[in-house]
């Protein structure tokens, strides 16, 4: 794939902060000038135990590649998840360009990691006036550094009240020359930070995520088709509603099937399994979720967000014509 070499001067956005769910050692290539004195660069490594506060700065350029145009639907469409790039070549998605992690240290004087992510500028616009796809270009950087990196990183985040942690260094990166080739697979384009000038570009390539969600959010879980399915989204009074479709409901199966809810966990176990057939668990991580609940990323991540589950005030209710249980908590 042919690249050109851009230079950027990212300008700061905002700035949100999260955690690192599970201890990880992270490889980074340190910047270094080049000159006819100057050395190889080295790796270092950088590790990351539990709890690990890490800011991520959202910042602007007009170098990053832009997104493809698209229509509203379109947008929505990847906003919500419901589209895959991998499946359909006109799948709208955003490119970003994020930075090798540095260390810096928290207004207590606490150890803290700090990435940037790089958008074009012209989805800056739309970013301060949505907030559903605020959240959406959050998600993305979220999911693009967990792509890049070892960490898994918490949902739960908080937005300081600061453009950016620390500053915006210009950088040099490589980009494809061609967004896309008609005459290869759908494919993310590469975008590569170049750690130096004299480095050696990675021999592996690191495309681009897409997937998440605004409310309401439909999640289905990648099991049999007999397993429930669940969607979820935000009443005017602020409670939370999960909708779950439970395949072959009748009036007969409600006294032994069984509910639980928690601040943050909902649990059905149907008659005839030993198991919960559904598991919607928001305390874990992104990968855990989807590999514990059957929840694809797009609705899972939009829900964690949200407060904790009311259990004292929840209510279920059976709608057995529609093969659905609906909760509201």
């Amino acid at each position: 794939m042919s690249t050109t070499r851009v230079s950027l001067k990212p300008t700061p956005g905002f700035c949100f902060k999260t955690t690192a769910l599970q201890p990880a050692l992270l490889h980074v290539t340190p910047a270094v000038s080049a000159g006819p004195n100057a050395l190889e660069p080295r790796t270092a490594a950088i590790p990351v135990p539990l709890n690990r506060k890490v800011f991520i700065n959202i910042a602007w350029d007009s170098q990053v590649p832009p997104p493809p145009e698209g229509n509203e639907e379109a947008i929505q469409s990847a906003m919500h998840g419901q589209d895959d790039e991998n499946l359909n070549p006109d799948a709208w998605f955003v490119p970003v360009i994020v930075s090798e992690p540095r260390e810096d240290s928290d207004k207590s004087g606490n150890p803290s990691l700090v990435f940037d992510c790089v958008y074009h500028t012209s989805i800056k616009s739309r970013t301060l006036r949505d907030p559903a796809f605020k959240i959406f270009v959050q998600e993305l950087a979220l999911q693009r550094i967990e792509a890049q990196t070892s960490l898994v990183l918490s949902r739960q985040i908080s937005t300081p009240n600061i453009a950016s942690k620390g500053k915006l260094l210009p950088r040099t990166v490589l980009i494809p020359s061609s967004i896309r080739t008609p005459a290869t697979p759908p494919q993310r384009p590469l975008i590569e930070e170049l750690p130096s000038a004299n480095s050696k570009p990675e021999s592996s390539t690191k495309g681009i995520l897409k997937k998440t969600a605004a409310t309401p959010v439909t999640s289905t879980p990648n099991t049999t088709k007999a397993d429930p399915t669940w969607r979820w989204s935000k009443n005017p009074n602020g409670s939370l509603e999960i909708t779950i479709t439970i395949p072959s409901l009748t009036r007969a199966s409600i006294p032994s099937t069984i509910l639980e809810i928690e601040p943050r966990r909902i649990s059905i176990t149907v008659p005839g399994r030993a198991e919960p057939s559904l598991d919607i668990d928001l305390s874990v991580s992104d990968a855990e979720m989807v590999a514990t609940s059957g929840a694809a990323p797009d609705g899972g991540l939009m829900l964690k967000r949200e407060r904790a589950l009311d259990v004292d005030g929840a209510s279920a209710e059976w709608r057995v014509a529609e093969g659905v249980l609906v909760v509201v908590a």
